[in-house]
């Protein structure tokens, strides 16, 4: 059944299938769906590592996206969560 917030439903089961968050997978289908997947992929990747954040930094981003557990978690834990979110 068709979500209206699903802009490539077929999209986001395959990414789904694959193990994908239902948030990740709606945010790549709904962004491939709005251009050509050829322009979302190059769009990709502009952002600095993780790995240069300070702490604090990546507590912050984590309460952003609404990781939980991340005031327990150390920075290479924190990082792993915000790449798997």
């Amino acid at each position: 059944m068709p979500r209206a917030q699903i802009k490539d439903e077929g999209r986001y089961q395959k990414l789904r299938e694959r193990g994908e968050s239902k948030e990740k997978a709606a945010r790549i289908a709904n962004a491939s769906a709005a251009s050509s997947r050829k322009q979302v992929s190059r769009r990709g990747g502009k952002g600095g590592s993780y790995d240069d954040w300070s702490k604090q930094d990546l507590v912050e981003r984590a309460r952003e996206i609404g990781i939980k557990g991340r005031s327990k978690m150390n920075k290479s834990e924190l990082v792993k969560a915000l790449r798997n979110h």
